[in-house]
This record gives C-alpha cells, structure tokens and sequence, in this order.
C-alpha cells in the first residue's frame, strides 16, 4: 500500500510541476510560446512522458482553466464572508474579482479569451466555472429581496455587473487603462450604480 500512495503521489507531483512549468512558460514568454516541447524543457523530462499526463496542449489548458476557477471561488468565498449587508458582500466579491484577475493575469486571459483564443466550449463542460455566477447570484438575489425573482431577471443583473467589470479589466490587460488610482475609482462607482439601482427597483416592488 505504501508503495502504491509513493507512486501516486510522485505522478500527483509530475503533474502539478507540468502545471507550473506550463504557467511560468506563459508568464516569461506568453500564450502563444506555450508548447509540450517546451514544457517538457523545463521540468527536463522527454515531451513523450508530458504525454502520460495531458492528451495535448489542449488539456493542459482546460486544467489550468480548473485552477483558475478554483482559485477565484475561494477569493470569492473569502470576501462575501466579510460582510454581513448583501450590498457589501456584491462590493466586497467584485473587488475581489478585480484583484484576482491582476493577481493571476495569464489565468484570468485563459478563463475568459483575453488577447488568445479560449477553449471556451471545453470550459463550460467544468463545473468549477459556474461557482462565479452561483455566488455572485445568491448574493444578487438577497439584494433584490423580492419573491421568486425569475432566472432571467437574476442573469441580467449579474451581467451588468459582469460586463461592466470584466470590460474594465480587458481594458487594462490590453495596457489601456489609466493609473491604478482612476481604476479602482471608476470600478468602484459602477458596483455602487448597479447595486443602487437594484435598491431603487427594490424599494419600487
């Protein structure tokens, strides 16, 4: 038994060094450097062993796409426990997002087809990138505070917040955005417009 968790935890090992080899490839020369030969360079192991643990480049990218989510629900979940008011929490989580996407630049651009191209079908096929909008949503419809608000109404609103958002940060990940200072301003005073709006028809119902 011993020896069997040894083996397994050693390919546990080679994968998660695929991974990051794959990661600090992409953050040193970008997306489109990004090969199995090259990979396989950095960990100095032959391309054919690469192949053991991902079908293609393709797999590497949808794995990496895993992480990303992974990574941005838990900051999510981290900072709408901060907060008791749904409106601090919507706040609070986009701040969040924001963060996450700047903190992990290449990730964000894999997730969402920022300056290359995404596996955007096999993306859907991941439960992991529906944890974004299942939270943002639960919080959206606390904010709403009105009886059995329908599907369409909850995805309206989370797309406004979302285009708003994700623009701004496509924007600057294209380097043509303003200072750190204007940014945070601008993405500040549209998740407060958004959420006063959804206020306002609140208090209307």
């Amino acid at each position: 038994m011993a020896s069997k968790e040894r083996i397994q935890r050693l390919k546990d090992e080679t994968r998660a060094n695929i991974l990051d080899a794959s990661l600090q490839i992409v953050k040193e020369e970008g997306w489109q450097s990004l090969s199995m030969r090259k990979i396989a360079d950095v960990i100095e192991y032959t391309a054919p062993i690469i192949y053991e643990y991902f079908a293609n480049k393709e797999a590497i990218l949808l794995e990496l796409t895993r992480k990303g989510y992974l990574i941005l629900a838990r900051d999510l979940h981290e900072a709408r426990g901060k907060h008791r008011l749904p409106a601090k929490q919507l706040e609070a989580m986009w701040l969040a997002y924001w963060n996450f996407a700047f903190d992990n630049k290449e990730l964000y651009q894999l997730m969402f087809g920022v300056e290359m191209n995404c596996c955007c079908d096999l993306v859907e096929t991941l439960p992991e990138s529906e944890s974004p909008y299942t939270q943002f949503s639960e919080v959206i419809v606390d904010l709403m505070d009105i009886e059995n608000p329908t599907k369409d109404m909850i995805c309206l609103k989370y797309y406004t917040f979302w285009s708003v958002v994700h623009g701004l940060i496509s924007i600057n990940i294209l380097r043509r955005g303003y200072s750190d200072e204007m940014n945070r301003q601008v993405l500040k005073d549209a998740i407060s417009g958004i959420i006063r709006s959804i206020e306002r028809e609140r208090q209307k119902v």
